[in-house]
């Protein structure tokens, strides 16, 4: 599935962005650092001309990235119970998705996965099977990100706890397939949610992948 032609500026600025975040962590003399410092900043022009972010914001988001630039990894737990999804409503945009975030340092995928469904819905869970290991860029998310991001998505068995709402998110429920709230979709999209189901009723299912 091809970037989606509105977006390629996007994906322009983060191979800018790559380049010289790799040059700079590489570069051995000043000539050189001084290049790549330019190539950043070009970037992040181009990523604060096609949003509503603070330039200088974007540029203090770049500049913080050092060493050799890899995707980030995000990690989502999925949990059905009697034919309906665990999803969270977030506080930032008002939308709904699964449960998950960012992995931290220090945690398997997996551990992140079940540390992020009882952090943002108040649920214990057990990671039972990876069922996709998706890029974000290629799978409808909007808006975009700065960022190439790999989504991780966890099924998960449900082992108890109760709805309750955090920093992050505002409350939990489950829905059905075919009754989904309206999505925060820079998160979660509607064709990932009707994979999870598939899968869950598909145990022999393989992983789906990019």
């Amino acid at each position: 599935m091809p970037v989606q032609s509105e977006w390629r500026w996007v994906e322009w600025a983060r191979r800018l962005q790559a380049l010289a975040q790799v040059g700079l962590e590489y570069s051995e003399n000043e000539y050189d650092t001084e290049r790549y410092t330019a190539v950043r900043a070009v970037a992040s022009e181009i990523l604060a001309a096609g949003s509503d972010v603070d330039p200088q914001r974007i540029r203090g988001l770049l500049d913080a990235q050092t060493g050799y630039a890899t995707p980030k990894v995000d990690v989502r737990g999925a949990v059905i119970r009697s034919d309906s999804i665990l999803l969270v409503r977030e506080r930032q945009d008002g939308g709904w998705c699964l449960p998950g975030g960012w992995a931290d340092t220090g945690e398997t995928p997996s551990e992140a996965a079940a540390r992020e469904v009882w952090e943002e819905s108040g649920f214990r869970v057990r990671p039972v099977r990876l069922i996709a290991v998706w890029d974000r860029t290629l799978h409808g998310h909007v808006p975009p990100h700065p960022f190439r991001i790999y989504k991780l998505f966890f099924l998960c068995a449900l082992l108890g706890g109760e709805a309750k709402p955090s920093r992050e998110t505002s409350e939990a429920g489950f829905f059905r397939e075919d009754a989904l709230p309206p999505l925060s979709l820079g998160r979660t999209t509607p064709s990932q949610i009707s994979r999870i189901f598939e899968h869950h009723r598909n145990p022999g299912m393989p992983a789906d992948f990019d």
